[in-house]
C-alpha cells in the first residue's frame, strides 16, 4: 500500500492507522498494521484513519502561541464520493470496566476515550498541542462501483492563515467480486421510548415517527437485520413493581369479556421497517423478565376509558391474562399473514430465566404455545439443562456459557454477550481493543451460529430504567454497565443518531462474516474453517483468540486472504 505523509509546518505530527486502533489522547498510536490494506469487496464499507497531534504553534497573533488550531480538512480523490470524513470523539468512561475483568483491555481507568464520530465543523478539526486525536474515513463502496486502485489524498491547512499543515497519502483498492448482502439475522435491542424520552417528544406523534425511521434507517446501514417490536412496552431492564414510558403499538379496547385490537400502528411500524430495509421482526417478550412471573404492562380502554390492563400485579399464567392472550395471539399472527411478515417473525417468552424459573417459565411458554406453533420461539438464556426441557427453539447462549451447547450441536443456536460478558470473550465494552470487538463475526462463522443478539442499541436509561441518562455524558447508565454496553449510538439534536466506532467495528464484523460466507460457498466450509485455523491459531473459540498485540494482525491478515481467496476462485 502506497502511503506517504508530508508536514509543511513544524510542530504538527501525522499517522496512518487501521480501524483496529483506538487513538488515545495521552499516547502516540502504535504504526498501521503491516495488513492494513486499504481492500474493499463492492457492496463493503471498510475504514482506516489519520491520527494527529501538534505542539504549540503560532496563533494568528504576532508573538503569541496558540492553544488550538483549527485545521481546514480537503480530500481528493477519484472516489472522493464514497468517502466520509468524520471527527473522533472521546467521551466520558466512569466505569471503564468491571472488577473482575481480565486483562485484555486498553485501560480499566475511568477517563475520556475515543468513540462518538461526529462530522466535521466547517470541514474542520480541532487540533490540541500534546493530545492525539484522530481522523475517521470511510470507504462506502457501492456494488456497481469500477473496480482498480484510487488515490486518496487528505490536506489539512490552517483555517485562518490558509497555509498548508500537511498532506496524508494512501490509496483504496476496489475488488471486482460482489459482497452478497447479508441474511444473518442480528438483533441490538431498539427502544423507542427512550427517543421518546429523551427528544421530548409524544409517542407515536410524527415527529416520533420521523426519529425512529432516522435510527432504524441507520441500524441497518450498519448490519442490523431485526428490530425490536413493540407490540406492548418491552418488559426489559425494569424495576419490579415500576414502569416505563409507554410504547405499545397495538391499540386494545375491552367490552364485557371481549378484547378488540387495533394494529394500525403496527402495520406503519412494520412497513416502515420494510422500507428501510428491515428483514426479520422481534416481537416483544409476552411476559416479565427474568422468569415469566408476570404479565408485561398493556394498556388498553375499558367503557372508553384508558387504564392500565396488565402489568406487574397481574399472574403470567393464570387468571385473566392467559384469556386476554387467547383472544389476542389469533389475531395477532392472522395481521402478520396478511402484512407478509409471517415467516420472518420471532418470539419471546422471558428474557434470560434461569433453572429456578424453569417451572414459571414453563407455565408461561403453556400459555402461548398453541397459539405460536408456526412461529419461531427465541429466549436469551444459559444453561444447558433448561434447554433440554424443550421450551426454547432458538436458544440465545451467553459468548461466555455457550461450549455445552456447541458440544451438543444444538440447531438453531444463537448466541449473545451484555454487562456479564467481561471476562475472556469478545464484547464491544469502549474500554476494549478495537479487534476484541470486531472478531465476533468470526467466532460466529466459525462456530456457525444461526443469529446474535445484544440488549442495547439505544438505552438511554439508567439501571432497571429508574431513571433517564444523557448519553452524551453517560456511557455506563450512571455506572450500571461497563461503559458502552447500553447503546451504540449517540442522539444528535436533529433527531438523528450519530454513530461510534464500535458500530463500525460490529458493521466490519459482519462484512467479514458475510465474505467468509461467500468464499465458504465457492471453495467450501472447511477450506475456510483452515484458513482460519491457520491465521487466527488453534483452539478458535469464544473465549481463545488471538490477543493483542497480535490480535490486530491476525484479524486483518485474515480478511486479506479471504478477499484473495475470493478473487482468485471467482476468476
Amino acid at each position: 500500500m502506497k502511503q506517504t505523509i508530508q508536514v509543511a509546518e513544524a510542530g504538527y505530527r501525522f499517522k496512518l492507522a487501521d480501524a483496529l486502533t483506538k487513538v488515545l489522547a495521552d499516547r502516540e498510536p502504535a504504526d498501521a498494521s503491516l495488513f492494513a490494506e486499504w481492500q474493499a469487496l463492492r457492496g463493503e464499507t471498510i475504514s482506516f484513519q489519520i491520527a494527529y497531534t501538534c505542539g504549540l504553534v503560532r496563533s494568528r497573533f504576532e508573538g503569541r502561541f496558540a492553544r488550538f488550531c483549527f485545521a481546514k480538512v480537503r480530500v481528493e480523490s477519484p472516489i472522493a464520493g464514497y468517502l466520509r470524513v468524520r471527527d473522533v470523539k472521546n467521551v466520558p468512561c466512569q466505569y471503564p470496566a468491571h472488577p473482575e475483568a481480565d486483562d485484555n483491555y486498553l485501560t480499566k481507568t475511568p477517563g475520556l476515550y475515543p468513540d462518538r464520530l461526529s462530522d466535521l465543523w466547517e470541514d474542520c478539526v480541532m487540533m490540541l498541542p500534546g493530545q492525539w486525536k484522530s481522523l475517521w474515513i470511510d470507504a462506502d463502496i457501492p456494488a456497481d462501483a469500477i473496480p482498480g486502485t484510487y488515490p486518496v489524498r487528505v490536506v489539512f491547512e490552517d483555517k485562518d492563515k490558509g497555509t498548508p499543515i500537511a498532506s496524508v497519502e494512501t490509496e483504496v483498492e476496489i475488488l471486482s467480486p460482489v459482497l452478497p448482502a447479508q441474511t444473518f439475522p442480528r438483533t441490538e435491542w431498539f427502544y423507542a421510548d427512550c427517543l421518546a424520552d429523551y427528544y421530548g417528544v409524544g409517542v407515536f406523534s410524527e415527529e416520533h415517527w420521523r426519529i425512529l425511521e432516522a435510527y432504524i434507517q441507520t441500524a441497518v446501514k450498519r448490519g442490523i437485520t431485526m428490530i425490536l417490536t413493540p407490540q406492548f412496552t418491552p418488559p426489559l431492564d425494569t424495576a419490579v413493581g415500576r414502569e416505563r414510558t409507554v410504547v405499545q403499538l397495538v391499540g386494545v379496547s375491552k367490552e364485557g369479556e371481549d378484547y378488540s385490537f387495533d394494529f394500525s400502528k403496527l402495520e406503519r411500524w412494520i412497513l416502515m421497517c420494510k422500507r428501510c430495509g428491515v428483514q426479520y421482526f422481534e416481537l416483544s417478550h409476552l411476559f416479565s423478565q427474568w422468569g415469566a412471573v408476570a404479565a408485561p404492562q398493556v394498556v388498553g380502554t375499558v367503557d372508553g376509558e384508558e387504564q392500565t390492563l396488565f402489568g406487574w400485579h397481574t399472574p403470567a399464567s393464570t387468571g385473566e391474562y392467559p384469556r386476554f392472550l387467547s383472544q389476542y395471539l389469533p389475531k395477532l399472527t392472522q395481521k402478520l399473514e396478511e402484512l407478509g411478515v409471517a415467516d420472518r417473525c420471532y418470539f419471546h417468552i422471558s428474557d434470560e430465566p434461569n433453572l429456578k424459573q424453569l417451572e414459571s417459565y414453563r407455565a408461561a411458554y403453556e400459555v402461548v404455545a398453541p397459539y405460536l406453533r408456526d412461529f419461531k420461539l427465541m429466549d436469551a438464556l444459559s444453561d444447558y439443562e433448561f434447554y433440554k426441557h424443550g421450551l426454547v427453539q432458538h436458544p440465545v447462549c451467553a459468548t461466555n456459557h455457550i461450549e455445552p451447547f456447541l458440544d451438543h450441536q444444538v440447531p438453531g443456536l444463537w448466541s449473545y454477550y451484555c454487562t456479564a460478558q467481561g471476562v475472556d470473550v469478545s464484547n464491544r465494552f469502549i474500554a476494549m481493543p478495537a479487534a476484541r470487538t470486531r472478531v465476533y463475526g468470526t467466532q460466529l462463522f466459525y462456530h456457525q451460529i444461526a443469529g446474535a443478539l445484544h440488549w442495547g442499541y439505544n438505552f438511554y436509561n439508567g439501571v432497571d430504567s429508574l431513571f433517564r441518562i444523557d448519553p452524551l455524558c453517560d456511557t455506563d447508565s450512571g455506572g450500571a454497565y461497563p461503559s458502552g454496553d447500553p447503546f451504540l449510538v449517540y442522539p444528535k439534536a436533529d433527531g438523528t443518531p450519530e454513530e461510534s466506532i464500535r458500530l463500525m467495528l460490529l458493521d466490519q464484523a459482519m462484512s467479514d462474516l458475510r465474505a467468509l460466507e461467500y468464499l465458504a460457498s465457492l471453495i467450501g466450509r472447511d477450506k475456510v474453517c483452515a484458513m482460519i485455523d491457520e491465521v487466527m491459531g488453534k483452539p478458535f473459540t469464544f473465549r481463545e483468540y488471538p490477543r493483542a498485540p497480535k490480535d490486530r494482525d491476525a484479524l486483518l491478515a485474515l480478511r486479506l486472504r479471504v478477499n484473495d481467496a475470493i478473487v482468485k476462485a471467482k476468476a
